[in-house]
C-alpha cells in the first residue's frame, strides 16, 4: 500500500512549502463544483475518524444554501482521548497536509474562515502550523481570491487552554469563543447555530485530511484502499504491554490481530492478552476471541464496542483489570466539566466504590451497584461525554465479574499476592 496520510512522515523534518509541493488538490478541487465534490466523497463510507464516526458527505450537506453568512469551518485537533495520538503525528511531521486539506475541504463547504483548535500540549506542533499557514498565505494560498479563483479562506490557529471535554463539538465552540468550556444544548445543532450564532462544521483532523486524496483520485480509488470491509486508509495505534508500540498507517479493516502482534511486536515477554479497548479509552472492552475481527466501524459496532478514533490500548495478564478501571475512571471524573449532577456526582461517586473495593473494602452486591449507577449516569447526562465515560466502566464490571468479586471475597486484590506480576 502506498502511503497517503503519511506520505512524509519519513522525512526527518516536515516539509516546508517547496518541498511538499503546488497544493495539487486545491488546484484540482477549484475546477470542479462544490456539490459535485460531496458527490464524490458521499460515493465512500468515509466517517467522521474523531470518534463519532458520522458520514462525511452528509454532514457537509448539513449547512443551507440559503443560510446566514459567513459559515465557519472548525477542525477539531484537541486530541485528549487517552490511548489517540494519530492526529499528532500530522500536526507534527505534515502541517501543509494540513492546511491543504483545509482549503479543499472549506471549498467544498462554502466556508468563509477555517479555525484550528489545537490540543494545549501540542504547543510546539501549533507553531509549526502557523508557519505553514504563513508560507501559503504568502504563496497566495490563503486569503482572498486563491488563485484566481474567486474562492476565499482564512485559516486561523487556536491553541486549547485545556481540558478533555473540549473535545465535543459544541464545548468546543464555547471554548473558541472564549466562554467556559460546556456543551451547548442541540437543537440548534452547530450546522445551524454554531460559532458566533453562525453555521459551523467542525470536523476532526484525520478526517478533512483524507478528502485531497478523494478529489485527486477519486471514489473508487479510496475504496480500494480498505480490505475486510473497510475503505481508505487509517492512522492506527497501539499502546500499552506491547513490544513496539505506535501508529501505523494501515488499509482500514486491518484485523487487531495485525494490529497488536505484527505492527505492535506481540506482547511483552512472559505476558499474554487478556483485553483491549479499540477505539480509545471510550470504548467497551474487547477479548482475545475478536483479534481477528476487522477494526473498522461496522465490524467493531456489531462486537458491542465502537471503534472511536481506534487507538488500542492493550490489557495484559500482569495488570489487574480493576486498577485499569479506576485509572481509566480516574481521568473521566477529572475531566468532566461539572455542569450536569449525573456526570459531575455520579462518576466520583462510583470511582470510591472502585477504590474502596480495590482497597479490601468492598462489600456484596458493590458490583451490582455500580451497574446500576452506569445505567442511570449515562443516558440522563447532558452531553456524550458520561456515556463514554461509563462504557469501559459497564463493559470492565460485566467481562471481569470474577475479578472483581474475588476482591469483595478475598478483602483485596488477587494480584498482591503475585508482586511481581503488578502493573509496571
Amino acid at each position: 500500500m502506498e502511503p497517503v496520510l503519511s506520505r512524509h512522515f519519513h522525512l526527518p523534518e516536515p516539509p516546508d512549502l517547496k518541498a511538499y509541493g503546488d497544493y495539487r488538490a486545491l488546484r484540482a478541487a477549484l475546477e470542479q463544483k462544490p456539490a459535485d465534490l460531496i458527490d464524490q466523497i458521499g460515493q465512500t463510507a468515509l466517517r467522521g475518524y474523531g470518534g463519532a464516526g458520522f458520514p462525511l458527505a452528509r454532514k457537509w450537506s448539513a449547512v443551507a444554501a440559503d443560510a446566514p453568512r459567513p459559515h465557519y469551518m472548525v477542525i477539531n485537533l484537541d486530541e485528549t482521548e487517552p490511548g489517540s495520538f494519530k492526529d499528532r503525528q500530522l500536526l507534527y511531521r505534515d502541517p501543509h497536509q494540513i492546511v491543504e486539506a483545509i482549503l479543499v475541504s472549506g471549498y467544498i463547504q462554502g466556508a468563509d474562515r477555517a479555525f484550528v483548535f489545537v490540543r494545549g500540549e501540542y504547543a510546539e506542533g501549533a507553531e509549526g502550523l502557523q508557519r505553514a499557514v504563513d508560507e501559503a498565505r504568502e504563496a497566495g494560498l490563503i486569503g482572498k481570491n486563491v488563485l484566481g479563483s474567486g474562492y476565499s479562506l482564512d485559516i486561523d490557529v487556536h491553541l486549547s487552554a485545556g481540558r478533555y471535554i473540549c473535545g465535543e463539538e459544541t464545548a468546543l465552540l464555547n471554548a473558541l469563543e472564549g466562554r467556559r468550556a460546556n456543551p451547548r444544548s442541540k437543537p440548534p445543532f452547530p450546522f445551524q447555530k454554531g460559532l458566533w450564532g453562525k453555521p459551523t462544521l467542525v470536523n476532526n483532523l484525520e478526517t478533512v485530511c483524507q478528502v485531497p486524496g478523494i478529489v485527486l483520485n477519486g471514489p473508487d480509488w479510496f475504496k480500494a484502499q480498505g480490505i475486510n470491509g473497510g475503505e481508505g486508509t487509517k492512522l492506527y495505534s497501539v499502546c500499552g504491554p506491547v513490544k513496539n508500540p505506535g501508529f501505523w498507517e494501515l488499509p482500514m479493516g486491518t484485523t487487531a490481530r495485525e494490529l497488536i502482534y505484527e505492527h505492535a511486536g506481540g506482547m511483552l515477554d512472559g505476558r499474554e492478552l487478556t483485553a483491549f479497548l479499540p477505539g480509545g479509552a471510550s470504548t467497551a472492552f474487547l477479548l482475545p476471541e475478536h483479534v481477528d475481527a476487522p477494526m473498522h466501524f461496522e465490524s467493531v459496532a456489531k462486537l458491542r464496542s465502537r471503534f472511536g478514533t481506534c487507538g488500542i490500548i492493550v490489557l495484559d495478564d500482569a495488570t489487574c483489570p480493576l486498577d485499569f478501571l479506576i485509572a481509566i475512571n480516574k481521568f473521566f471524573v477529572r475531566e468532566s466539566c461539572g455542569f450536569c449532577t449525573p456526570c459531575r456526582d455520579g462518576l466520583p461517586y462510583a470511582h470510591s466504590i472502585l477504590e474502596r473495593i480495590e482497597a479490601g473494602q468492598g462489600k456484596p452486591g458493590d458490583r451490582e451497584h455500580l451497574l446500576e449507577l452506569c445505567g442511570k449516569i449515562a443516558p440522563n447526562s447532558f452531553c456524550a461525554f458520561a456515556p463514554g465515560a461509563v462504557m469501559p466502566m459497564e463493559s470492565g464490571l460485566n467481562v471481569f465479574a470474577d475479578v472483581i468479586e474475588a476482591h469483595i471475597e478475598q478483602g483485596g486484590c488477587p494480584w498482591q499476592h503475585e508482586p511481581a506480576r503488578r502493573a509496571v
